[in-house]
């Protein structure tokens, strides 16, 4: 086992009284861990330009990745331009998206980022935080996963799965996505930023779930300071991880 993985811990230390370094060491040993734990992790949305990516991550809203990826093919031969979301049938772009759900507010949004995109920016998805998030439709969040799968601009995506388990490590208790986003950011070098954000969220999706983590089963429980949440048992827990990688994440797991 590579020693960038961590193992089921035989003895709990207290993280009560951890230092500002001790936090930078721990979070940069659980970001080795998560790059071999997932080396192949990247965004789940189908895509090949960046508005259909700008466009993917809004209907993601609320909805699963696999279902926008069953929805975009119909979607993306209908509307292949800014233009064409801009001067779209709400009613028709509204049944096209509806398996997304919210597919109305989802629709207003559309409609309204085609027309700013021709309006400001000659029809082109911006490569620039302050220009992205002015556009309908679109937080840092969204500004974020676009800047760093389209362009190559290094961010950090507080979604859902993310802001969840950066509170559960102890990386920050923040509640606020910019807070959180600015707190990481001051942990982890700006390089690792996008696949930082990629690999934590395929981490809260396969092993570190909300309401039941598979704690026994994690390659991170030694630098965890919420070991235990979820069942410790490797047995128990390993029935309880997910995904392509989890014979990969379990060869990882020393099973005392």
């Amino acid at each position: 086992m590579s020693s960038a993985v961590g193992r089921a811990p035989r003895k709990r230390r207290s993280f009560a009284e951890e230092s500002r370094l001790s936090l930078v060491r721990r979070a940069r040993r659980m970001k080795r861990c998560l790059d071999e734990a997932y080396p192949n992790a990247h965004c789940e949305l189908d895509f090949t330009t960046p508005l259909e990516l700008l466009v993917a991550v809004i209907l993601s809203a609320q909805c699963t990745d696999q279902r926008v990826n069953l929805t975009t093919p119909a979607l993306f031969a209908r509307y292949r331009t800014a233009a064409d979301y801009a001067g779209a049938d709400r009613t028709e772009l509204e049944e096209l998206i509806r398996p997304t759900g919210f597919y109305r507010n989802k629709a207003t949004s559309l409609l309204g980022l085609g027309a700013a995109l021709v309006e400001r920016h000659g029809g082109d998805v911006p490569g620039k935080l302050d220009q992205l998030v002015k556009l309908p439709g679109v937080g840092r969040k969204t500004a974020n996963v676009v800047l760093g799968e389209a362009f190559g601009v290094p961010g950090i995506t507080v979604d859902t799965h993310f802001g969840r388990l950066v509170r559960r490590w102890g990386w920050t208790g923040d509640e606020d996505p910019v807070r959180v986003e600015h707190e990481i950011g001051e942990l982890i070098p700006r390089k690792e930023w996008t696949m930082l954000s990629h690999r934590v969220i395929f981490h809260g999706r396969r092993v570190c779930h909300a309401r039941k983590p598979a704690c026994g089963a994690c390659p991170l429980a030694n630098d965890c300071p919420s070991y235990g949440a979820g069942p410790t048992e490797f047995d128990v827990a390993a029935k309880l991880v997910k995904g392509p990688e989890r014979d990969h994440l379990l060869s990882l797991v020393t099973k005392f």
